[in-house]
C-alpha cells in the first residue's frame, strides 16, 4: 500500500466540534446520500454574473467534479498541466469566499480520458474533520479542515492494473466513519471501505472489470448498513461492516447516472427511470413504476415532491409522477446537460454546460420556468445547496449564489 504513516504521527485530527452549523451540509456528490435534495428554505431564484452572487472565487484550473460544503467550509477539486497531471484541492470560507488553502499533488496514474472530462471528475466527500479527494488518476488524499495532509494513497501504486482510457468519475462517499471508494475499471476493479484515520483498507470487495461511473448509495436493511453499487453487471449490495456481497439484481445495471432512494423504493436510471421495491433480502418482485420518457444523459435523476426529474444531453428536462410513471412533460431547452438536477424550496435547478440554470417550479405538473440564470461560463459539475445558497463551479470560478 502506498501511503505515509509518518505524516499521520505528527498530524493531529482537527475535529470541528464547536463549529456552528447554519443549514444542512452538502458533503458529497448530490448531497445527502446522493438525493440531490435540500430541505432549506428561501433559496435563490434569480442571478447573473453581476447580480445575486454572494461571492465568486477564481479557480486555478478546470474540473467536472461538484463542490461540497460542510459547516463553513466549501471544497472543490481541479486538474491542470499539459498531461492533466497536476491535481488541486481547494478550500474556501463558505460565508465570505476567502480561499483558506490550496494543496497540489502530482498524479501517479494515467491521465488519458475523453475530452469532455478531466482528472478532477470524482466529487470529493467531506465531514467535520476535513475532506477526502479522489482523482481519476487513482490518487486519493485526506486533508483536515486546515489543509494539513492526513494521509495519501496511490491506488495505482497499490493495484497497478487500474486503467480507464476514457476517464473515471465515480465519487467516494462516507458511511458510518468509513470512506467508501468505488474503483470499477478495465483493470483490477473493487469496492473498498477505507479507514478514515489511517487510509488503510478495512475491506476490499472484488468487482467485475468494466468501465463504470456510478456513485454508491447507502441504505439500512435488516439491522445492517448496505452499500449499493450499480454497474453494467447489475445492482449489487455489500455489507458495510464486512464487505460481503449480500445480493445482486441483474436488471439494475447502469454505467453513468446514479440512482436515487426514496424510502424503500429505488429509482434506477436506464431506458428512462424504473422504480423497484427493496426488502431486507434485495429487490422484491417486478418494477413498481416505469417512466420510459424520463431520460438521463450524464446526469442522475432527481426524486422530489412526488415527481421524478431528469435532464439529458439533448437539452431536455423531463418530469413524471413518481408513483405511476405518467409523464407530466418533456421539454427542450437551450444547451445540453451534464450536471444532475438538484432541488430545494420548491425549486428544481437544472444547470447546463454553458452555465445557464433553468429553475423549474416543483409543485406543478406543467413545465413552469421560474427563472433562467446565465453565468456565461462553461461547467459540468452538479451544483451544491447549503447555507441558504446554491454553489456552482464553472471552469473558471466557484460561485456562491444567495443573499
Amino acid at each position: 500500500m502506498t501511503w505515509y504513516p509518518r505524516l499521520l504521527a505528527c498530524v493531529p485530527l482537527t475535529l470541528a466540534l464547536t463549529l456552528p452549523l447554519i443549514g444542512a451540509d452538502w458533503g458529497q456528490f448530490k448531497g445527502p446520500n446522493a438525493t440531490g435534495v435540500s430541505d432549506e428554505k428561501a433559496l435563490p431564484l434569480t442571478w447573473a454574473k453581476d447580480q445575486g452572487v454572494k461571492w465568486k472565487a477564481p479557480l486555478p484550473a478546470r474540473g467536472v467534479s461538484s463542490p461540497v460544503v460542510v459547516g463553513d467550509r466549501a471544497y472543490v477539486t481541479c486538474s491542470s498541466g499539459k498531461r492533466d497531471d497536476r491535481l488541486h484541492v481547494l478550500c474556501f470560507d463558505a460565508v465570505t469566499g476567502k480561499q483558506l488553502w490550496h494543496r497540489q499533488l502530482t498524479a501517479t496514474g494515467g491521465t488519458a480520458c475523453h475530452p469532455k472530462t478531466c482528472m478532477a471528475a470524482p466529487t470529493p466527500v467531506a465531514d467535520e474533520s476535513g475532506v477526502y479527494a479522489l482523482f481519476a488518476t487513482g490518487d486519493l488524499a485526506a486533508f483536515d479542515m486546515d489543509g494539513t495532509l492526513r494521509w495519501y494513497r496511490s491506488l495505482v501504486g497499490d493495484y497497478p492494473t487500474i486503467t480507464n482510457q476514457v476517464g473515471m468519475a465515480a465519487s467516494p462517499i462516507l458511511a458510518k466513519g468509513r470512506l467508501i471508494v468505488p474503483m470499477d475499471n478495465e483493470g483490477e476493479s473493487f469496492l473498498a471501505a477505507v479507514d478514515t484515520r489511517y487510509g488503510t483498507n478495512v475491506w476490499k470487495a472484488d468487482r467485475p472489470k468494466a468501465v463504470n461511473w456510478v456513485t454508491p448509495l447507502v441504505r439500512e436493511a435488516g439491522g445492517k448498513t448496505e452499500i449499493l453499487l450499480a454497474s453494467p453487471s447489475g445492482l449489487a449490495a455489500y455489507d458495510l461492516t464486512t464487505g460481503e456481497k449480500q445480493w445482486i439484481f441483474k436488471d439494475g445495471g447502469g454505467s453513468i447516472p446514479t440512482g436515487v432512494l426514496g424510502g424503500d423504493t429505488l429509482y434506477l436510471p436506464g431506458v428512462g427511470v424504473t422504480a423497484v421495491k427493496l426488502t431486507d433480502a434485495g429487490v422484491a418482485g417486478e418494477p413498481v413504476m416505469k417512466a420510459k420518457d424520463v431520460k438521463s444523459g450524464y446526469g442522475s435523476p432527481l426524486l422530489y415532491a412526488g415527481k421524478v426529474y431528469a435532464t439529458d444531453g439533448n437539452g431536455f428536462i423531463s418530469c413524471a409522477d413518481a408513483k405511476t410513471g405518467k409523464l407530466h412533460y418533456r421539454e427542450r431547452t437551450k444547451g445540453v446537460y451534464s450536471a444532475s438536477p438538484v432541488a430545494g424550496d420548491g425549486k428544481v435547478y437544472c444547470l447546463n454546460e454553458t452555465g445557464v440554470t433553468t429553475v423549474v417550479k416543483a409543485d406543478s405538473t406543467e413545465f413552469e420556468v421560474l427563472a433562467t440564470n446565465d453565468l456565461g461560463e462553461e461547467g459540468l459539475g452538479t451544483p451544491a445547496i447549503a447555507r441558504g445558497c446554491v454553489f456552482i463551479r464553472t471552469d473558471k470560478a466557484l460561485y456562491c449564489i444567495g443573499k
